[in-house]
């Protein structure tokens, strides 16, 4: 394959696919000339005044890197060194962040929780807060949320509601992490409003990564309070960009006409007719449901391994099962999943003479 012949796409993971257009146009309108450094460009006040629309509320927005980041340092805004974080067993800032939560936070530990389809259960938000009160235990201080889950399920606005205001009961401050937060939104149909800062989220990593910006994502303070000096930690963090432009930009691209959610809504179409064409082969079972897009399918192992070979790239190690993870993205087609899905048919289905 020559570097200029496009790869393949892939359901691996939505990491994998490359700018989506709106994205790129900015970034192109944002290169030629001058602009201040450091976050004092127009592209940058005119992506968080974007933001601001979207979520119909005054906030301070930060632009950062990457989701490690952006959780990592939200949450050590919410919390002292002797606090704990209170997330589900499958979240991202347990399985996938290589500790940096606990890192930026010089030693809050994250303590884990359980809940069916990737979600906590109000109830043991109870049981951690109330299961040790001495000295000698770190305090509970925040609840970490994954908005879509790591499962690919999405708590509705009650549910979300419901477990906020557990948290609130127990004095927790509420983190969202987003890296999917566009495919929420767009699978239940609400504004952002509603399932952020209204339902009692203090924070939000709105995720631009996995939908089809390059790089950076955004830390979105609905607490005004909790974002004081954040600007020093991204700085201290390796976070501040001097020529922050080029992370700023493509989210003016993705927001002045609604481009992030039109791809949301393409990438979760796409997952349910990936699963639509798969849950009835042989030997598959969808394992959660399908909210967003990712779907989650038990494949047997020999099944998998000649998908593998016939080129197609996913996880069977992401959702705290052996399923294979397969995830739609802005730019999938309806070719992709069909060609995918007539590929699996073919590797299932017993031969049967004429």
């Amino acid at each position: 394959m020559k570097l200029t012949d496009p790869p393949r796409r892939q359901f691996a993971s939505d990491n994998y696919s490359g700018m989506c257009p709106e994205a790129w146009a900015a970034l192109a309108e944002s290169n030629p000339g001058h602009e201040i450094s450091y976050g004092n460009d127009a592209w940058t006040q005119k992506a968080s005044d974007l933001i601001r629309e979207v979520f119909e509320t005054r906030c301070e927005v930060f632009f950062v890197f990457n989701g490690t980041a952006a959780n990592s340092l939200s949450l050590a805004s919410l919390c002292q060194s002797y606090h704990s974080v209170l997330c589900h067993e499958l979240a991202h800032i347990e399985t996938a962040e290589c500790g940096a939560p606990e890192f930026f936070a010089n030693g809050s530990k994250v303590l884990l929780l359980p809940g069916a389809n990737g979600k906590i259960d109000g109830a043991a938000i109870q049981h951690a807060v109330n299961k040790r009160t001495d000295i000698h235990y770190p305090k509970p201080r925040a609840l970490s949320l994954t908005q879509a889950t790591e499962a690919g399920t999405v708590y509705s606005v009650d549910e979300l509601r419901a477990v906020t205001k557990e948290a609130r009961h127990h004095g927790l401050r509420v983190h969202m992490d987003g890296a999917r937060f566009a495919n929420a939104v767009a699978a239940l149909d609400v504004a952002p409003a509603e399932i952020t800062w209204k339902a009692g989220v203090d924070v939000l990593c709105f995720g631009g990564t996995k939908n089809g910006i390059a790089i950076g994502e955004a830390v979105v303070f609905f607490n005004l309070e909790a974002a004081r000096e954040f600007d020093y930690r991204c700085k201290q963090g390796g976070q501040l960009a001097s020529k922050m432009r080029f992370l700023s930009a493509p989210w003016v691209g993705m927001l002045r006409d609604g481009a992030w959610l039109r791809h949301a809504h393409h990438s979760n179409a796409m997952a349910k007719r990936l699963a639509a064409g798969i849950r009835d082969l042989p030997g598959i079972k969808i394992a959660y449901a399908v909210d967003s897009n990712a779907v989650f399918a038990h494949i047997p192992k020999p099944a998998v391994q000649a998908l593998h070979d016939r080129g197609w790239k996913f996880y069977t190690h992401v959702g705290g099962g052996e399923e294979a993870r397969l995830m739609c993205s802005w730019d999938t087609t309806a070719e992709d999943v069909d060609q995918f899905a007539a590929d699996l048919r073919a590797i299932v289905t017993p031969f049967v003479p004429p």
